[in-house]
């Protein structure tokens, strides 16, 4: 039972945390409602990712058992057979969306379905065109977010995300899958064409300099947030800019790990080991808290 969990990677769903955003921006957190809105909504996203990490891997399953790290996964190391997988995927795949729609709403569940259709889109062969697989692992993303305001506009209709925090959300994610992918071929070597397709195409060289220019692009889209008439105009105070150091030195400390330590393959568990890094993470939640809540 504890491999079958496994299947479904729970150690990758802080993803799903991103649907919390919504709640936070919208000075919602201590409201018990839309607080527990906002939880299922993260449960539901667990089980549709959750569904699509076993797809996954039972259509990589072969070259899984060639990667030095992704060979230990259940099904690649046989603790589960491919049979009883596939029957969780589709049992947690269409619960997921079925609690969707009847606990969330109509516009919840047509988002969790994009999200899940993307995502099976990935599976099958957008992982395997280059610059289009971190292009749909960062719409994902920005999925995520939509669903997470769309969860709470059942209890309250006015809640909305800035435009400029999509647009961070898709900058930021493309960051960690390109450091991903950095990682990949790094670990690979002249193996990591044989792993996946698409990694023939990428080279250090070119996800350095995407890495770079895609960074840059995150700091300045949430700066630009920070300042935005909306956003100075909703919150009632221009203080939100004192999370810009936190943004900022958080990308150099990714950086630094993607180039220096030549890590990032697992952009989720790196945000919760490297101590710096969490910390980080920390500060500017509880600044940011202080200016949207006043505590």
């Amino acid at each position: 039972m504890k491999s079958l969990f496994l299947t479904m990677r729970p150690s990758q769903w802080v993803k799903n945390l991103v649907v919390f955003a919504a709640l936070l921006f919208s000075r919602s957190l201590f409201d018990a409602r839309m607080f527990y809105d906002a939880c299922l909504a993260f449960l539901l996203f667990c089980a549709l990712s959750g569904s699509i990490y076993i797809i996954n891997d039972l259509v990589d399953i072969e070259a899984d058992r060639r990667h030095p790290r992704k060979k230990h996964r259940p099904l690649a190391a046989g603790r589960v057979s491919p049979r009883t997988a596939l029957a969780l995927a589709l049992v947690v795949g269409a619960g997921g969306i079925a609690c969707s729609f009847l606990a969330l709403g109509v516009t919840f569940g047509i988002v969790g379905s994009a999200y899940l259709l993307l995502n099976l889109a990935y599976t099958l062969r957008l992982k395997q065109i280059v610059l289009l697989d971190v292009l749909s692992i960062a719409v994902g993303f920005v999925l995520r977010a939509i669903a997470g305001v769309e969860a709470l506009q059942s209890t309250d209709p006015d809640v909305v995300l800035s435009p400029w925090l999509l647009v961070c959300t898709l900058f930021l994610s493309l960051l960690l899958a390109l450091g991903k992918r950095r990682h990949e071929i790094s670990l690979l070597e002249a193996g990591a064409g044989r792993h996946r397709q698409s990694l023939e195409e990428y080279s250090v060289d070119l996800l350095n300099h995407l890495i770079a220019m895609v960074a840059g692009c995150t700091a300045i889209a949430y700066a630009i947030y920070t300042i935005w008439p909306g956003t100075v105009a909703k919150f009632h105070t221009q203080n939100l800019i004192y999370t810009v150091p936190f943004v900022v030195y958080g990308l150099f400390r990714y950086l630094y790990l993607v180039w220096h330590k030549d890590e990032g393959g697992n952009p989720s568990e790196l945000m919760m080991t490297d101590f710096p890094l969490a910390l980080d993470i920390v500060l500017w939640l509880a600044t940011a808290g202080l200016v949207l809540y006043g505590l």
